[in-house]
């Protein structure tokens, strides 16, 4: 029950990142996935379209699921987390000025960017 609140928290931070600089399943929930929870890229990548099902991604996700590379229950926790927190960021953004949103947005792309390429 306590990983399921972590996996609600993982997809509100996801949604409000995503509302907030348009951004979410690549560049939060995947190095999140692998770095804290031990996912492949695989699963990491398979969960998060999983999670994105409704709107997104239906072949894809089945696709990895049946490769065995889904982790359903998670993906349905951080989903529920994802929405709402897509909703608190798109609300939040909408009073940063544009060059302060693109720099954090670079920022942010250059921090995971330089974790992925030298992290383990």
């Amino acid at each position: 029950m306590h990983l399921h609140l972590v996996y609600v928290l993982l997809g509100l931070i996801a949604g409000v990142f995503s509302g907030f600089l348009g951004i979410g399943g690549g560049t939060i929930l995947i190095p999140i996935m692998i770095f804290f929870f031990g996912l492949t890229q695989h699963q990491a990548q398979g969960t998060t379209l999983a999670l994105m099902v409704p709107p997104i991604g239906l072949l894809a996700a089945m696709r990895y699921y049946y490769s065995g590379n889904v982790k359903i229950n998670m993906a349905m926790f951080i989903c529920i987390g994802f929405f709402v927190g897509g909703l608190i960021g798109a609300h939040f953004v909408q009073k940063v000025p544009d060059p302060i949103l693109k720099k954090s947005f670079g920022i942010f792309l250059l921090f995971v960017a330089v974790r992925m390429i030298v992290g383990k």
